[in-house]
């Protein structure tokens, strides 16, 4: 891929744990050609997540308009500038955010969904597949199993473009790579 390229309205990005997701949805952004914003879900609780928050902030450069919002993703989402395509890395994350917050899991969803459709312009999603590992042993980890399996499914039906990345290598599962 290089030059300028044409994304749709919304863009999954799936992948397992250091697939290279993040990566790939940065890049997509770069190529658009259009002023970048990144919301961000992590939350810094220890030292080695705030380096890797910090290492992450560096490789992306400072041509970002960064916002954290580990819970409040739609708000955050709106109150981006019209005409930026915006990253949201990611929805595993702010996912787990809220399944601890006791959030209602059901209606921030249709809520997020509502902001993406709403918004002036591309969004790519960035989100873990969970589906292709073990059946967790607790019914914390089941229940976020499940919920980020309905979640993916809700954003896969809505975008024209989902791409699975395995390895680095991102492969086009619903609509066409740029």
């Amino acid at each position: 891929m290089c030059g300028i390229v044409s994304l749709s309205k919304l863009t999954l990005v799936l992948g397992g744990a250091a697939s290279g997701k993040s990566d790939f949805a940065e890049i997509l952004a770069r190529q658009s050609g259009l002023p970048r914003s990144y919301i961000a879900t992590a939350q810094a609780f220890d030292d080695e997540m705030r380096k890797k928050i910090a290492k992450h902030q560096h490789d992306r450069g400072h041509d970002w308009k960064t916002t954290e919002a580990p819970l409040e993703l739609c708000e955050a989402l709106a109150a981006q500038p019209k005409g930026n395509i915006v990253l949201i890395d990611c929805l595993t994350l702010w996912l787990s955010n809220l399944l601890l917050a006791d959030q209602y899991i059901t209606e921030v969803n249709e809520n997020l969904l509502s902001a993406v459709k709403n918004f002036g312009g591309p969004v790519i999603c960035v989100s873990n597949e969970v589906g292709l590992g073990l059946v967790p042993d607790t019914p914390l980890g089941r229940q976020f199993r499940e919920a980020q399996g309905a979640l993916n499914r809700q954003i896969a039906s809505c975008a024209d473009l989902v791409v699975l990345v395995t390895a680095g290598i991102p492969q086009a599962i619903k609509g066409q790579l740029p």
